[in-house]
């Protein structure tokens, strides 16, 4: 069976499996390998009628059905798991074939293999798959990084397979070695903020507005119809509205308040640190869940003093909810305006050349953060257009200009009775403090300069400076 498959795919879990039939589905022979065998045997047998599969027992075998060039597709873990597989195919391949890792790996690792299978002749591509195993199986959004060379032989296969909206894949080269999985993990980082976003809104809707849960899916359902259209929203109306069997009450009410996360989130945020970009909504995202997950310090507290929460009458609550559907939508601007600033600036400090346009016209169809809004992302970036930053856009920029006192309402409000809206609170702060004339990092900067002879720069005239504070006071330049 040599040289007969298109492509092939190793580790068959959930993701690889649905991965491989959604290629056999579009026509593509798939060589299929699991270092269980067992597993591998049981996808020929339950889904063998879906397309052509070619099962390979061994990774000598799946290699030896592969067609040159050679593309063979990863679906391990991240980790150590994805270099042993790389350890165990790379010798079995010749000069021109490329192995595709479609897991979340970091994008630093992507990058330490890609350079090191470059120096054996082979393609090295870090692949950011999202939609889950129902998008792999029916379409997902597709990032690819790597070389050029390697998307010209891996990008048609990839594209038959991605979603599609208006005909057009959701897939494209995002840039050399490690961009596809960066722009990836900045993916997660913003599904990370608008979850929690959407949790914060529920959270004043019952707290406050005082509505049950089945009335607050009516809300997401309406605000679904409009300028949130989204799959997340949509989502959110569906598990509000889901009554428990067990106990014929709301389905929310028996869930443990307590969020997982499995790490791309605290990536997109550590490297932002790294590289100097404010990314505080999907910050507050990941503390907001590490949170939840503290019992001991939650329970203590538990019996801390806090505000009364009165009744709202039926017309104050239904303004209310209105105030927080604009409150929602500004913060989400934010949060992806701060998504895309750690895009720009990861693409010029490892030279990717990222088409951020490209990137939300991707989003749009198939991934978790599918959204309506993307489309105007898309055209914020489109036609040579590209603002500083995506608050200045004019489309954006009218929108916040709507929402802003709505948004200050629901903050003051929610902090005035006590309920917790840290993602929706970063939110404004930033927006405050891009748009401050003034901030005050200038006293930060006298006091480093103080305990720490740090210096300082000044506004009228260049260089640095120190103030001898010890001594005289006098200025003397750094």
């Amino acid at each position: 069976m040599a040289e007969e498959a298109h492509i092939g795919v190793t580790g068959l879990g959930v993701m690889g499996r649905n991965l491989a039939r959604n290629f056999a589905r579009h026509g593509h022979t798939v060589a299929v390998h699991n270092r269980t065998v067992s597993r591998m045997q049981r996808m020929i047998e339950d889904f063998g009628g879906e397309g052509a599969f070619v099962p390979a027992e061994s990774p000598r075998d799946l290699v030896a059905a592969l067609r040159r060039p050679r593309r063979l597709v990863t679906m391990v873990n991240a980790g150590h798991a994805t270099d042993a597989v790389i350890d165990e195919f790379a010798p079995l391949l010749e000069p021109g074939d490329m192995i595709m890792d479609g897991g979340n790996a970091h994008f630093q690792d992507t990058r330490r293999r890609e350079a090191a299978l470059k120096e054996r002749g082979l393609h090295f591509v870090g692949c950011g798959i999202s939609g889950g195993e129902e998008g792999a199986l029916h379409g997902p959004s597709i990032m690819p990084g790597g070389s050029p060379e390697s998307y010209e032989a891996l990008g048609p296969l990839l594209e038959s397979i991605a979603a599609r909206v208006n005909g057009e894949p959701c897939c494209t080269h995002i840039g050399p070695d490690g961009a596809g999985h960066f722009v990836k993990m900045v993916h997660n980082g913003i599904e990370y903020a608008d979850m929690q976003l959407i949790a914060e809104s529920y959270d004043l809707l019952r707290e406050v507005a005082g509505y049950a849960p089945a009335r607050i899916a009516d809300v997401f359902r309406g605000w679904n119809e409009g300028r949130l259209d989204s799959y997340l929203i949509q989502i959110t109306a569906e598990v509000l509205a889901h009554t428990d069997a067990a106990t014929g009450g709301p389905f929310i009410d028996v869930v443990a308040d307590r969020a997982e996360q499995k790490g791309t989130g605290r990536w997109t945020v550590g490297t932002a640190l790294d590289l100097g970009v404010p990314v505080s909504g999907i910050a507050e995202a990941v503390f907001a869940r590490s949170l939840s997950g503290h019992a001991e310090p939650r329970e203590a507290a538990a019996g801390l003093p806090g505000p009364a929460r009165p009744e709202l009458h039926p017309d104050d609550a239904r303004r209310f909810t209105d105030n927080v559907e604009q409150a929602l939508y500004a913060s989400k601007i934010v949060a992806y305006a701060q998504g895309w600033h750690l895009i720009q600036t990861g693409s010029q400090q490892y030279g990717w050349d990222i088409d951020r346009g490209a990137v939300a016209a991707i989003w749009r169809g198939g991934c978790i953060i599918r959204a309506r809004f993307l489309d105007e992302i898309r055209a914020a970036y489109g036609g040579g257009r590209a603002p500083v930053t995506l608050l200045t856009d004019p489309t954006f920029r009218r929108a916040l200009d709507e929402a802003q006192n709505a948004w200050r309402h629901v903050v003051a409000q929610a902090t005035e009775l006590g309920v917790p809206a840290p993602g929706v609170s970063a939110a404004l702060a930033y927006y405050d403090a891009l748009r401050a004339g003034r901030l005050p990092a200038a006293l930060v900067q006298g006091l480093r300069d103080y305990f720490g002879a740090h210096t300082y720069e000044r506004t009228d005239r260049e260089g640095s400076f120190h103030t001898l504070w010890g001594g005289d006071r006098s200025e003397e330049s750094a």
